[in-house]
């Protein structure tokens, strides 16, 4: 990892001139798909594989037999778990997400500026779990939240009592939230270390890319398999992805592996209406180019920075409709259309072709009328887009819904919120009690971000997915944020500002009952500055998801907390966006 060329010392250089070094221990939490996985029994087809990576690296298997590959990263459809005769593994140590693939950095770039100011792998961790399961099933199958206890208290122990800077990246930044829940929970369910243990163990938990409150993309994936870059691939090759590529219908088989793996459940939007809007408002609403005025900034990091923002013009944009189908019913108001209720329609009449597959979807359930009802329906909130789910697939929702939830708590003191799958969403469960930790959430702005979908019925045919998004519908201004059926608002191009600032700017901001002792919270945003040069490979000020990674700016902020500094000390919050605006929108009960 060569940083070349007419560049600023990077971060850990330039900290160690001025006399920063290795305090805190670090530790590390990649998120969803970042992390390497391995094979450690298989079927026939995989034989000569025992050991070798199937996740991560060259892929090489995935393009030699890509049916065998299909089957060994997918996990059982009705546990979870492994299917019978196959084990796949987490990767363990710092290589296991260093890089993605060769010359694809992922913690590459953090991991050598930590280097710079002293870090080695005895002050440096890498957490190690299979980011496919439940996160609580990383627990029942790999004891991995056991072991990411052991390791901390491990860290603590041989570094003087030293508290550990926790990283985690995506949706590591949910895995962890469950290990803070889990860890201080009595056993059998939990880790059993009491009420203090995040107290006397953890400084800091400096979140980035954080997902807190979920993504709308994942929506997208659960009900087509299609983000939007996806879906514009579609709509330039037509048939391409639906046709048998090496030897696999695409589509089907990437949906059937992508609704095995529990984890990406997490990341379906929570808080329902009240955070994401609902059929005529939401929180974003009349915003222009929210990136592009200069941010709230103590340090030099951005001066001189570009701001110009890559963000559309919001203003009228309602982002409360998450799933609409057709251009009219995302943009009329709620008083002027009626929708069909969808949910008692029955199912069963086959469509045309169905008798044909291979590849078991629940679509392929469904039926003509039930398809026609779904689309009928016209607008799909935050508040209505998990029926949608439960509708289309029963049985994948009632194993997701037995890891996860997506409320808003009336009442946290009720028994039931000490249940795993309330663990990971921080509006159905308190912090700590830790008033000495902080919480960060570092994210990069500036960057046009999956918000909300226009969808289509599909013209029937084999094994197919009924829906998919319109690619046609596009807005009637050149800066609209509506292009190729995708509504676009502020964010780092996976997750919106309003899901990785709200907690931090309002929901955990001072004493609240999400956070009742007051542990202090900050925001860092980043806004987006594409490579100045060849040289600067992805860019250096990238506020991109995965390569904010690489953001010298973030890094530095990790490596002064690390070394001892607190979010005061970085000059407390700096912000580009009009998060706190937004927030203060938000009706939530503090």
């Amino acid at each position: 990892m060569a940083i070349t060329g007419p560049l600023p010392d990077p971060p850990g250089v330039k900290l160690r001139k001025e006399g920063l070094t290795a305090n805190h221990p670090v530790v590390l939490v990649p998120g969803i798909v970042t992390g390497g996985l391995e094979l450690w029994e298989g079927r026939q087809c995989a034989e000569g594989l025992l050991g070798k990576r199937l996740w991560g690296g060259s892929f090489g298997e995935f393009y030699k037999r890509p049916l065998c590959w299909l089957e060994h990263i997918s996990l059982d459809n009705e546990t979870g778990l492994d299917p019978p005769g196959i084990r796949v593994r987490p990767v363990s140590g710092l290589v296991a997400a260093d890089y993605f693939a060769r010359g694809y950095f992922v913690w590459a770039v953090i991991i050598a500026n930590l280097a710079h100011i002293g870090y080695e792998e005895n002050s440096l961790h890498m957490v190690a779990y299979d980011w496919r399961l439940s996160f609580q099933n990383t627990e029942v199958r790999d004891q991995s939240l056991s072991r990411i206890k052991s390791n901390i208290e491990l860290l603590v122990a041989t570094h003087g009592g030293k508290k550990v800077v926790v990283v985690p990246h995506s949706m590591g930044v949910q895995y962890f939230l469950h290990f803070m829940k889990w860890v201080e929970a009595p056993a059998p369910m939990g880790g059993g270390g009491g009420s203090d243990w995040c107290a006397k163990h953890i400084k800091a938990v400096m979140n980035v890319g954080a997902p807190f409150l979920g993504s709308p993309k994942s929506i997208a994936l659960h009900f087509s398999i299609e983000v939007r870059d996806i879906a514009n691939l579609r709509a330039q090759a037509p048939g391409f992805l639906d046709k048998d590529v090496f030897g696999l219908q695409t589509f089907k088989h990437l949906m059937r592996m992508f609704r095995t793996w529990d984890a990406t459940f997490s990341m379906v939007p929570k808080g329902g209406e009240t955070i994401w809007g609902g059929l005529d408002w939401s929180p974003e609403m009349d915003s222009f180019n929210v990136s592009e005025k200069k941010g709230k900034n103590n340090s030099t990091h951005n001066a001189g920075q570009n701001t110009k923002s890559n963000v559309c013009n919001t203003k009228g944009v309602n982002y409360g409709r998450l799933l609409s189908f057709g251009k009219e019913w995302a943009e009329t108001h709620s008083s002027k259309f009626e929708r069909a209720d969808f949910k008692n329609v029955a199912k069963g009449d086959k469509v045309a072709n169905s008798s044909n597959c291979d590849i078991w979807l629940e679509y392929h359930e469904m039926g003509n009328k039930a398809i026609k009802a779904v689309a009928d329906h016209k607008v799909y909130t935050a508040g209505s887009i998990l029926d949608l789910l439960h509708y289309v697939a029963p049985k994948l929702m009632a194993r997701g819904a037995s890891h996860f939830s997506y409320g808003i708590a009336d009442n946290l003191d009720d028994p039931k919120y000490g249940h795993y799958k309330y663990w990971s969403n921080p509006l159905e469960t308190k912090l700590p009690n830790a008033p000495d930790m902080e919480i960060y959430s570092l994210y990069g702005v500036g960057l046009s971000t999956e918000r909300g979908y226009i969808y289509k019925v599909a013209t029937p045919s084999d094994c197919h997915i009924p829906f998919q998004i319109d690619t046609s519908v596009n807005g009637d201004s050149e800066d609209s944020c509506l292009k190729g059926g995708v509504f676009s608002s502020d964010g780092d191009e996976t997750v919106p500002v309003i899901s990785a600032g709200f907690m931090c700017s309002k929901g955990w901001r001072g004493k609240t009952r999400f956070n009742p002792s007051g542990i202090r919270t900050y925001i860092r945003e980043y806004n987006h500055s594409p490579p100045a040069n060849l040289l600067e490979g992805r860019g250096t000020q990238s506020g991109s998801h995965v390569d904010l990674l690489g953001n010298f700016a973030l890094i530095e902020d990790v490596l002064r907390v690390a070394a001892g500094a607190s979010g005061e000390d970085l000059g407390g919050d700096r912000v580009y966006t009009d998060i706190f605006k937004w927030s203060e929108r938000i009706n939530l009960q503090l």
